[in-house]
């Protein structure tokens, strides 16, 4: 029965690659030959698409439910001890699954699109059909001929190897998805961007079309990443959150390159300002996401996310990334000429200044992580030499130019539009310098002496100070104008602008992060101690007096659990147990560390090897506000959510559509 259930999945999946090849013939056939109806029958078949995908992705957690070791890819990676959660997200713990969740999002998302949009963008959409459905063939293929989640074993083994047991955590359950929700969801500008390029349209239409979906997927990649991040804090044990492995930078560059976009969108929005910019954003951040897609599944590079190594599917993963890189960009250049704005940039003190500089600079950074990260690849291919790029080089090199981004935060949103007199833009900004200069001078006190910790310091209180500011000036505004009360008109305000003010609640959010991070980064304290039962060591404001070890088993792991009694001064503030787990079937210990978290920052222990006669490894971290970093995600969170809530304007969606003579005239409902 299960077998008939796993061949059902890898049926609907060769129905899928068919049904996207047909749906690329016809979307463009459509335009070619001007026949509506095979637009129609190719929006139809996306859409399809989305239920095959669906079907394909459920036949395999079934098969992971009920322990159908048949299945090739769940005989590797579960057991019948592996907790059944873990069973149903192993669909996405290893390389062939998580390539068949990509493209069950990518799916996803082109229905979506097409339903949402096919009134709104008629002579667009054909080619971003196309687009989608080139996407969703190549990864078809990936999966089905070289990746295959659907391989069966003959004969059936009786019981599966495990789950890698880093992964037997909650952080799998919404890590990779959230991960892979961010990187597959810039395929929405990638694709109409294309489109855009093709139709040799220079508007700002696709832009405002694809607003939503560039700041959904940046802040489903955003919370992937913190989340993940989070993760290595409490699984790994070394008390860090971020090590610039090469998995992590592969998340990052394409974090850069959307936050560019969305910030030089408005500029086109505005004032029809950076149609290439834009164009060149959209394609570059989608291939950034394939990129990171090649790093972990073929792994080419050495990392602890990177799970395949597999030449093959490397080198198919590279001819494709290149295809949509080097298509991308090649028509970028061919449709240049249309691409020319007539409006300039009036004023070197102007918003349209700020955030071509904010390009500028995120777009180095991302220059600088690729340089980092690949470079080891390239000296080893060509130069035959093994070589390491770690963690010294980026934080010298990429930090300071994040330190230049946070200060611009703090001068775009409050720059006017056009141009600004030197006067009033010193007006503006008074008070932000003197928060800088108070932020400055109370490093110093705290005894921070580096230049570049002393400038992110002043540019967090700059981004404060302005957004505090702006928001006053702006109160004060609409209050004596409609002589509404103070908290009427804010209410009034917010809502009324609500991706404005929706912004500045993110960039509190990322002052927040910033601010964790450098907290964390200057004072943290870690001591390692080996101590017998009732030894007791200090670390910080804490007393931790070790009482001995013991033996704790869970489901499929057997643990060595150290006790340690907690105090500050005259208060007891309970127990700590860290742990070392054994996974007797991946053969595969890992470090369970406990964590005491405060406002002011987090005690952090980690137990080493048992040395004789009691005695055990103790390590332990004091790493103060460190709790302001997943604060300040959560901050994110609500200001992306609160920006999306925003509704679009009925003029702009009735424009949107009246600027289009109907190449489809077929409505959504006749896709569906």
């Amino acid at each position: 029965m299960n077998g008939s259930i796993i061949e059902f999945g890898m049926a609907a999946a060769s129905l899928a690659l068919i049904l996207s090849c047909a749906a690329i013939v016809l979307a463009l056939a459509s335009v070619s030959m001007r026949h509506p109806a095979f637009a129609a029958v190719a929006g139809r078949a996306l859409v399809v698409n989305f239920v095959l995908a669906t079907v394909a992705c459920l036949s395999v957690v079934w098969a992971f439910v009920y322990n159908d070791f048949s299945v090739a890819y769940v005989a590797q990676n579960s057991n019948t001890r592996l907790p059944l959660i873990y069973r149903i997200t192993a669909l996405w713990g290893a390389h062939e699954g998580s390539l068949l969740l990509w493209f069950w999002m990518l799916s996803f998302y082109s229905a979506a699109v097409i339903c949402l949009h096919w009134t709104t963008h008629p002579r667009s959409m054909p080619y971003i059909m196309a687009t989608f459905a080139a996407v969703q063939t190549g990864f078809l293929v990936l999966i089905l001929f070289l990746s295959s989640p659907f391989t069966e074993l003959l004969p059936a083994p009786v019981e599966g190897r495990d789950l890698n047991p880093l992964l037997q955590d909650p952080g799998l359950i919404i890590h990779p998805p959230m991960l892979y929700l961010g990187y597959v969801g810039f395929v929405v500008p990638f694709a109409f961007a294309i489109a855009a390029l093709m139709r040799g349209s220079s508007s700002a239409e696709w832009v405002t079309a694809t607003r939503r979906w560039t700041l959904f997927a940046w802040l489903s990649l955003t919370s992937g990443i913190m989340l993940g991040g989070y993760w290595a804090y409490y699984e790994l044990g070394w008390g860090g959150y971020w090590a610039w492995d090469p998995v992590e930078n592969a998340s990052l560059m394409p974090w850069l390159t959307g936050t560019a976009l969305l910030h030089s969108i408005m500029a086109q929005e505005k004032r029809n300002l950076f149609q290439g910019w834009n164009a060149f954003l959209a394609i570059a951040t989608f291939a950034l996401s394939l990129l990171g897609t090649f790093l972990v599944r073929s792994g080419v590079l050495t990392s602890v996310h990177a799970f395949a190594v597999d030449p093959t599917r490397g080198l198919y993963l590279l001819a494709f990334l290149a295809t949509v890189t080097i298509g991308g960009f090649s028509l970028l250049v061919m449709r240049a000429d249309t691409l020319r704005s007539p409006v300039r940039v009036e004023g070197t003190l102007s918003r349209e200044t700020a955030l071509l500089f904010n390009n500028l600079f995120l777009i180095v950074a991302v220059a600088t992580v690729f340089f980092g990260t690949l470079y080891p690849l390239a000296a080893e291919v060509f130069l035959g030499e093994r070589v390491t790029v770690a963690a010294p080089y980026f934080n010298k090199t990429v930090l300071p130019i994040m330190v230049a981004v946070v200060i611009l935060m703090a001068i775009g949103p409050v720059v006017p539009w056009r141009k600004a007199t030197r006067s009033h833009l010193q007006k503006l900004l008074v008070i932000p310098a003197m928060a800088a200069l108070a932020a400055t001078i109370t490093g110093l006190t705290f005894g921070i002496r580096a230049i570049i910790p002393l400038l992110a310091l002043a540019g967090i209180g700059m981004v404060l100070a302005a957004i505090i500011t702006d928001t006053l000036r702006s109160l004060r505004a609409r209050s004596s104008t409609t002589g509404e009360s103070s908290h009427r008109a804010l209410a009034s305000l917010v809502m009324w602008n609500r991706r404005r003010y929706g912004g500045y609640v993110v960039h509190l959010g990322v002052t927040c992060v910033a601010f964790g991070i450098l907290a964390s980064g200057l004072f943290q304290e870690a001591k390692t101690v080996v101590l017998s039962p009732g030894e007791r060591f200090e670390i910080g404001d804490y007393i931790l007096t070790f009482n001995g070890m013991e033996s704790v088993a869970g489901p499929n792991w057997a643990a060595r659990q150290a006790n340690l009694e907690v105090t500050s001064g005259d208060d007891s503030l309970g127990s700590m147990q860290p742990q070392r787990r054994n996974y007797p079937r991946g053969e595969m210990t890992t470090t369970e560390s406990a964590i005491r978290s405060t406002l002011a920052g987090d005690l952090y222990v980690v137990v080493g090897e048992e040395l004789g006669q009691g005695r055990a490894s103790i390590r332990a971290y004091s790493i103060p506000l460190v709790g302001w970093i997943w604060a300040g995600w959560l901050v994110i969170v609500v200001g992306s959510l609160f920006a999306l809530s925003q509704p679009r304007p009925a003029a702009s969606r009735q424009s949107a559509g009246s600027r289009q003579v109907d190449a489809v005239t077929t409505p959504v409902g006749g896709v569906i």
